[in-house]
């Protein structure tokens, strides 16, 4: 028989894991359905959560919902670089299969911050990449995510704002953006050439978690490098995009909740 504190910490995990975009709150007698566990031991567990900071009790609809201890450490396991971490044992096979810098960038508002990179065999420059914002209507790092939102999300998002121009192939018209952005949907991946930095060229497409677009996975080179067909690149991108997605997805559960009698 398991240490029952243990057993306890892996189910209060379980309730953690359930919560989704499609189901954001949890009753106590459909929790307990769905760990196939007693009414009072899923209130235990949800009481418990919600005295910690993880839930939440919304006194309305007597359900829970996630709570900010989780903010918390979901932007303390981004800034403290555990994200990046993480995403380099993707990145740094994908530089060394392709010779180019492998970045990884997630959304900050009307950007997209990188936090990871490592460096092709030409270094894009002496200072880190990370840290880096990249504006929503220039270079494909920042396409590879915008283009995958949904279209009213990306609206509230950009529309109205001023774009600036980086470079003389800076798409600074709303309209203009929004095409490149519906044929970066319609590819599934973007390519830009000196949009925001004139001495660079990249490739990047969206990673994607649970159907949701999170992050945009590109790779960049420098214009001193040798070209090459950028597309050509995108099967090595899209494979590198599934396995950070199943890095980063922890949601499957290697031991699914035991029903009732079980």
């Amino acid at each position: 028989m398991g240490d029952p504190t243990l057993l306890t910490v892996d189910r209060a995990l379980q309730v953690l894991l359930l919560f989704s975009e499609s189901h954001p709150q949890w009753g106590v007698v459909e929790l307990s359905k769905a760990l196939g566990t007693t009414t009072s031991s899923a209130h235990r567990l949800l009481d418990s959560l919600a005295a910690r900071g993880f839930l939440r009790s919304d006194p309305n609809t007597r359900k829970y919902l996630l709570g900010p201890a989780l903010w918390q450490l979901t932007r303390l396991w981004e800034r403290t670089g555990a994200l990046g971490a993480l995403a380099s044992q993707v990145l740094r096979p994908l530089a060394t299969r392709t010779g180019r810098t492998a970045v990884l960038a997630i959304p900050d508002g009307a950007h997209v911050r990188c936090v990871a990179a490592v460096q092709g065999e030409v270094p894009l420059r002496t200072q880190p990449l990370v840290g880096d914002l990249f504006p929503a209507h220039a270079g494909a790092i920042s396409r590879g995510y915008f283009a995958f939102l949904p279209a009213q999300e990306r609206r509230q998002l950009l529309s109205g704002r001023v774009l600036g121009r980086y470079t003389r192939l800076t798409r600074s018209d709303e309209r203009a953006l929004e095409a490149l952005l519906a044929e970066t949907l319609e590819s599934g991946f973007a390519i830009s050439a000196g949009e925001y930095d004139p001495e660079t060229r990249a490739v990047a497409v969206p990673v994607f978690l649970h159907g949701r677009v999170v992050g945009s996975l590109g790779l960049v080179e420098s214009t001193a490098q040798a070209p090459v067909e950028l597309a050509a690149l995108v099967p090595d991108l899209e494979k590198a995009a599934g396995e950070l997605t199943a890095l980063i997805d922890h949601t499957v559960a290697r031991h699914r909740p035991r029903r009732k009698g079980a």
